[in-house]
């Protein structure tokens, strides 16, 4: 397999003072097409600043294989537990996850080394002749528009913005990876799939994107276009720190903070974005019904000191604002809580 290889850098910046002989990092990475692009980007990086090789060693996840909804195999780990073992058991050096994936509980053992810095948090629309969510409706005709997603999320926002339109459109569960989905709208069974801008991005698909979703419309998942970097080592953990974004960190340490404190999976109906501008942290967050016939939105804002508390001044906010959508009745709205 091609890997990346890093430049010569002074001895300092080798980790464990080695030579580029050394036996190369081994990064874990899921199988699918935007997994592997993704892990590939951030060997990049850690090729760099470590100077050693970083090899990809491909893992198949349970979510990767099992045909079922995220709903029915209860979506929380499926895609990152694998990939936690074989960190665990020795197996890779490090782990690259998308972070929205990530249980909000780490198994002990676990350092989250890096959070680099986010990708574009929006959904986008990959629809049929070119058309918006608006025009698509606008076009029916009297039909109705179907559009897929396998997000009980997006689900909820789609459907509460087609009640408030007066539109008659219909969510329908899709899996697969992006070929898989987009090929829904292109072989004319769906009008139009829902997927994150991030990952169409990073695997250079962004063409294909007819509409980006305003989050006023579509809030995205906690810690929707992070990356999470896990590993074992505290050593390599120091190094690999270098990646670290603060912004994004303390952002999606707010969205998982709301989502642990909801007793929420990720696929909950849950959404939250954060935004730390200045001293400040904005946190908006989303809890709703499949059907969209209840939504319940939030906002909070709240300090933000860039010192060694900052993670815990981001969760406390998160925490917050969850604590008042449950005594606003968000816990019935989700169902029975995941846990």
């Amino acid at each position: 397999m091609n890997t990346p290889s890093a430049p010569q850098h002074d001895q300092d910046d080798h980790l464990m003072n080695g030579p580029e002989t050394v036996t190369p990092l081994r990064l874990g990475t899921r199988r699918s097409a935007l997994a592997m692009a993704q892990s590939g980007m951030v060997a990049e990086e850690v090729a760099k600043i470590t100077g050693r090789r970083v090899e990809l060693v491909e893992i198949t996840t349970y979510g990767d294989v099992s045909r079922e909804s995220l709903a029915q195999i209860g979506g929380t780990g499926v895609f990152v537990s694998a990939l936690r073992d074989a960190l665990l058991e020795g197996r890779i050096d490090l782990a690259v996850h998308s972070l929205k994936d990530l249980p909000t509980a780490a198994p002990a053992g676990l350092l989250l080394a890096a959070v680099p810095e986010r990708e574009d948090v929006r959904d986008a629309l990959v629809a049929r002749d070119g058309l918006t969510l608006a025009e698509l409706v606008g076009k029916a005709g009297g039909r109705t528009v179907r559009v897929g997603t396998g997000s009980p999320r997006r689900m909820a926002q789609l459907n509460a913005w087609a009640r408030a339109h007066e539109a008659d459109l219909e969510t329908v569960a899709i899996r697969g990876n992006v070929d898989t989905r987009i090929n829904y709208v292109t072989s004319g069974e769906l009008d139009a799939v829902v997927l994150a801008t991030a990952g169409l991005n990073r695997l250079g698909r962004h063409a294909e994107i007819t509409e980006h979703l305003d989050t006023a419309l579509m809030l995205p998942a906690p810690g929707q276009g992070a990356l999470a970097v896990e590993c074992v080592d505290p050593t390599l953990a120091a190094v690999l720190a270098r990646l670290d974004h603060a912004p994004t960190r303390a952002a999606v340490v707010a969205e998982r903070a709301l989502l642990a404190t909801l007793e929420a999976g990720c696929s909950a109906p849950v959404a939250a974005l954060a935004v730390w501008a200045g001293t400040e942290l904005r946190l908006d967050g989303v809890v709703g019904t499949t059907d969209g016939a209840e939504l319940l939105k939030m906002s909070a804002n709240g300090p933000l000191v860039p010192d060694e508390t900052a993670e815990e001044q981001a969760a406390a906010l998160g925490r917050a604002l969850a604590s008042r959508l449950l005594d606003s009745g968000a816990a019935n709205l989700m169902g029975e809580r995941a846990r």
